[in-house]
């Protein structure tokens, strides 16, 4: 692995992805630079934020401001029940987001960044950033996040946008269009891997089936990429980042220190493990 760089593609996966921080501080301390963000869903938010220069431990601090700010609870919506556009509100998470990324074009940011973003009425996938079409980047973002069935479909450039993740959790298909150097992807996404989840879940049985039928769809199409992105000769060589992960911990904002532990110990085996990439690690925890 070249130490000049990298493309870094993170995955969704709501608070789960506060381990794309602790996996990006392992390639820093690496001496590995993204050269790109490719992100999606949650993961396009954390990239973003990173591209745009916010320190990793100011990000964390930030990241719950997600569930403060209404994003993760909406008492309204067991009331509206199955005649609700969606479980939770736009507005709160649009604000959320704008709290947590400070730019707000994708030129502001000082390292590009691709956001990938779903067509919900042809299925097309959306490229928006480097490579793709430009738009505000906190509208992208908004879109990229709205998952259905929490979030109402988001009015982009005059198409019903929804969660990137929906066409991949893990924007490996973006990637293969941009990357020229080794990529690194960090995958917190649904899996057939999960664990059980580590407090009781507490959301209604219809959501835990929503839930469980997108995740499977989703790991499907994860794993699907990852096969093709390695039957491949031509793609850039790949270095997959797995954190552990548990069921039901997309609005967990309360652990996202958790997470980014996983993140960063995920990528520093990740990087040893990696074949010929030379790389002289420091201790675990050095600056």
């Amino acid at each position: 692995m070249s130490d000049t760089g990298v493309t870094l593609v993170l995955s969704g996966g709501g608070a789960k992805t506060a381990a794309h921080v602790g996996a990006a501080r392992a390639l820093h301390e690496a001496g590995i630079l993204p050269v790109r963000y490719v992100a999606t869903s949650m993961g396009a938010v954390i990239g973003a934020a990173l591209a745009a220069g916010v320190d990793g431990e100011a990000l964390l601090e930030r990241l719950p401001e997600i569930g403060r700010r209404g994003v993760a609870r909406d008492p309204l919506g067991a009331v509206r029940g199955i005649f609700a556009r969606a479980l939770l509100r736009p507005a709160p998470l649009r604000r959320a987001i704008e709290a947590i990324v400070p730019a707000r074009r994708f030129g502001d940011l000082a390292v590009p960044l691709t956001v990938t973003v779903t067509d919900l009425d042809t299925g097309e996938l959306l490229l928006y950033g480097e490579g793709g079409a430009d738009a505000p980047l906190l509208e992208v973002l908004t879109a990229t996040c709205a998952l259905p069935v929490y979030f109402p479909p988001h009015l982009l450039d005059g198409r019903r946008t929804g969660d990137g993740g929906l066409r991949g959790p893990l924007p490996l298909e973006a990637a293969a269009l941009l990357a020229r150097e080794t990529v690194v992807a960090v995958d917190v996404g649904p899996g057939f891997d999960l664990a059980p989840p580590g407090v009781p879940v507490s959301s209604p049985a219809v959501v835990r089936a929503h839930d469980e039928a997108v995740g499977t769809l989703m790991a499907t199409a994860t794993a699907a990429h990852l096969a093709l992105w390695r039957a491949t000769p031509e793609r850039p060589a790949l270095v997959y980042v797995r954190p552990r992960v548990e069921r039901s911990s997309t609005f967990r904002v309360g652990r996202v220190h958790q997470y980014a532990e996983d993140g960063y110990r995920a990528g520093r085996e990740a990087l040893t493990r990696w074949r010929g990439a030379h790389l002289t690690l420091p201790p675990q925890g050095a600056n």
